[in-house]
């Protein structure tokens, strides 16, 4: 069976007054449930100068823990990260509609996992990412949708232009957008030892991979190696809010796939 360990921190950072991020889990209650459900973890950053960011963070990722609550036992977990996006999105949507007011409104990043046997699927809207950090080195499995990212992408600008760009945290998809939104989605395949790191731009905007990596690997316990994450971004920056999850993976469960099913591999 799958068996993970975790932590999770969020800080406002040493500028804002208030804090727009926003995390949750889901861990199964039973063996059968982590193999029936398995894990779910959530990430949101509320859109800087957005009004009322820490809500539509808070309701993005409440959407999505409860719609993973509500799942049936062994869907697949591609289709269901992007069907608890796409009702996150709803959900900030309908939480502007509500507020009755008019202009810029709500918005948010998410960025989601789900585990279960030897998978990770990673699903996200934004410039909150995931990385995998396996034997010391830490690779990115989400990209940015911020324009300037997009502008690297094309060709337009090189990486070097882009870090020192004045736009570089405009994002080019968020929730709460509009009522549809585009989900990235990426699968990969666990082996025992391998972390994964959700983090929001607070944290991957000051601290280097390198460093990630190098502070996670330092720290057998997770919650301190939260706390010092957070504390070398507050001194390499501190403008904004930090919050992220680790994830280590103790041991998994080799399965292969069939169809969209699992199946035991002899």
């Amino acid at each position: 069976m799958l068996d993970i360990e975790f932590s999770e921190l969020s800080d406002p950072g040493l500028v804002r007054s208030r804090n727009e991020d926003y995390v949750g889990h889901v861990v199964p209650e039973s063996p059968s449930q982590a193999r029936s459900h398995g894990w779910v973890f959530a990430l949101a950053d509320g859109v800087g100068g957005q009004r009322q960011g820490e809500v539509a963070s808070r309701a993005a990722v409440q959407e999505v823990l409860a719609g993973f609550r509500r799942a049936k036992a062994g869907t697949s977990h591609k289709d269901l990260v992007t069907q608890l996006v796409q009702a996150a999105n709803a959900r900030v949507c309908e939480s502007e509609a509500l507020s009755g007011h008019l202009g810029p409104g709500m918005a948010s990043t998410i960025v989601v996992c789900a585990l279960r046997f030897d998978r990770a699927t990673i699903a996200h809207v934004g410039d909150s990412r995931c990385y995998l950090i396996r034997s010391g080195d830490a690779k990115p499995v989400t990209r940015d949708h911020t324009m300037v990212a997009d502008q690297v992408r094309l060709g337009l600008v090189s990486a070097e232009e882009a870090a020192e760009s004045s736009q570089r945290h405009i994002l080019s998809r968020s929730l709460g957008m509009n009522l549809f939104v585009n989900i990235d989605v990426e699968e990969i395949q666990l082996l025992a030892g391998d972390m994964l790191l959700l983090c929001s731009d607070g944290l991957h905007g000051a601290v280097a991979a390198t460093e990630m990596a190098e502070i996670t690997r330092r720290h057998r316990d997770l919650a301190a190696a939260a706390q010092e994450l957070v504390k070398r971004a507050n001194e390499e920056d501190g403008s904004d809010n930090i919050s992220l999850q680790i994830i280590r993976v103790r041991t998994v469960e080799r399965v292969g796939m069939y169809r969209g099913r699992p199946y035991k591999l002899r």
